[in-house]
């Protein structure tokens, strides 16, 4: 008798999705859903935070390592920022990389919610231009035994049938064509 309960409830409920499913949806235009005001607000920061990483820069334009760092005294700000100046590539707009050490500024604003960072040259070369990119060098230290991919060539499919270019149509009787007779 105990088990009675649910196995009634688990049928109304498929009765009643089923009479659902069976109603035609409403033709209403779509809801936009503005994602910003589904966060929730309440765990971000309430203070402006600020943290600076000084860099340095390899040939392509990675951060090859973190000299310094400035704290902004909130450590999920702070590792959130670092880990993100540490996959930067510093490149000018026209995409040329001038080896340096470089400023990293991270600002964030609780009014709008928003990260700003900043690049700024501290020093031209005096770094290892041939150096790995921090993130790159991470990762080959998370995973030291994992082998190399082995890219393996996929067999070509078997070759089609030749086409034999006598019976193609010329390209007048293609764009003209004559009329058909018609049977009666």
């Amino acid at each position: 008798m105990r088990f009675l309960g649910p196995l009634v409830a688990c049928g109304l409920i498929v009765c009643s999705s089923s009479a659902y499913a069976a109603t035609p949806a409403p033709k209403h235009a779509p809801v936009r859903i503005d994602v910003t005001k589904m966060q929730p607000k309440s765990l971000l920061p309430k203070k402006k935070l600020h943290s600076e990483f000084i860099v340095e820069v390899n040939k392509l334009g990675q951060v090859a390592r973190v000299r310094s760092t400035k704290s902004s005294g909130d450590p999920t700000f702070d590792a959130q920022t670092y880990g993100n100046s540490l996959q930067s590539f510093i490149r000018t707009p026209d995409g040329h990389v001038v080896l340096g050490v470089y400023r990293l500024t991270y600002d964030y604003n609780p009014k709008t919610a928003r990260v700003r960072r900043d690049v700024a040259l501290v020093s031209r070369g005096g770094v290892d231009p041939n150096a790995r990119g921090a993130a790159l060098d991470m990762l080959s230290k998370a995973h030291p035994h994992t082998p190399p991919p082995i890219l393996r060539v996929t067999p070509a499919p078997h070759p089609a049938p030749s086409v034999n270019i006598e019976r193609l149509p010329d390209l007048n009787s293609v764009i003209h064509p004559s009329p058909k007779p018609t049977r009666h």
